[in-house]
């Protein structure tokens, strides 16, 4: 893979540079020093993206950087392009941006202001949508989308969730029931729902934080889909924690320089994302740690079932 990169680095004038693995997840990261700055790198998963999704993704990165978002800002290459192959891979680089990781998700390691930092993150979100709205996005611009076959479909982005292999009879019967139940209320709730373009994983480890700033990162499944989809997929993995109440409102209060948001609906938007993480370690279970992720995946899906089931008087 080092190789790979080296060769890659040629596209963007960076022969020469020093080259190090920064990260190993759905993309290989290197990190790349040179004189100019230092740069991201990536080597994406062959076959997650096709090459015009990757382009849209860069093209709306390079945007939300331009509107003054904290993002990492895409490189052209000498000859113009955002993203080349090599020996089989997409590679793009992307600027290198300050701050420390928080920690795997459901973590903010380094942030003393629980809330205050959950504030500054519906702010960012908010700007995000904003900017994401006010662009005019080219032609043949694609993403995926987040949107309700895409959630609880027969074929959801993710994966089939209520086909997990390590689902009993059970609790593939309790999944399904919610799959429907959860379809004819997100049925009536898409109608008025605010619905655009989404980061669609901001994670903590989809996150950097320098002390007063929030950096984010990694915008690999960002497409179309419901704003509350967005803040769900932050606050899921803090449901279980002492302050979550205190995280929420908090995240709620800096996303209202956008718009209130109803508590029904970001609970529902909590029960879709946990539906989703069944059906994404379902097509990894070969992979190292998947074992576990696939466990605490099951165990999340299962208990906002039953949660939000219960909530709705089911």
């Amino acid at each position: 893979m080092l190789e790979i990169a080296q060769e890659a680095a040629r596209h963007w004038g960076l022969e020469g540079a020093e080259i190090a693995l920064a990260a190993r997840r759905e993309n290989v990261v290197y990190r790349v020093s040179a004189p100019a700055g230092d740069y991201a790198l990536r080597l994406h998963r062959p076959g997650y993206r096709s090459d015009a999704e990757l382009d849209a993704e860069l093209q709306w990165m390079a945007v939300l950087a331009g509107g003054g978002l904290d993002v990492p800002e895409p490189l052209a290459t000498r000859d113009g392009r955002f993203m080349v192959e090599v020996a089989g891979h997409q590679v793009d680089v992307l600027s290198w941006v300050p701050g420390a990781a928080l920690g795997r998700a459901g973590e903010l390691q380094g942030v003393e202001d629980r809330p205050g930092f959950c504030h500054a993150l519906g702010v960012a979100m908010a700007r995000l949508h904003d900017i994401s709205d006010a662009w005019a996005r080219p032609e043949g611009f694609t993403r995926p989308a987040w949107d309700r076959p895409g959630l609880l479909g027969e074929a959801p982005l993710w994966g089939r969730f209520w086909e997990h292999p390590h689902l009993d009879a059970s609790e593939r019967a309790l999944l399904g029931r919610v799959r429907v139940a959860a379809d004819d209320v997100l049925s009536r709730v898409e109608r008025d729902a605010d619905y655009g373009l989404i980061h669609a994983d901001l994670l903590s480890e989809n996150m950097l934080w320098d002390g007063g700033r929030i950096y984010l990162i990694d915008f690999d499944d960002g497409g179309f889909g419901f704003r509350d989809f967005e803040l769900a997929t932050f606050l899921l993995r803090f449901e279980d924690v002492p302050d979550y109440t205190d995280l929420r409102a908090a995240l709620c209060d800096g996303y209202a320089a956008r718009r209130r948001v109803k508590a029904a609906d970001l609970d529902l938007f909590l029960l879709l994302r946990a539906l989703t993480y069944p059906g994404w370690i379902a097509e990894r279970l070969d992979e190292p740690g998947a074992a576990e992720r696939s466990e605490r995946a099951v165990a999340t899906a299962l208990r906002s079932a039953w949660r939000w089931l219960d909530r709705m008087g089911g």
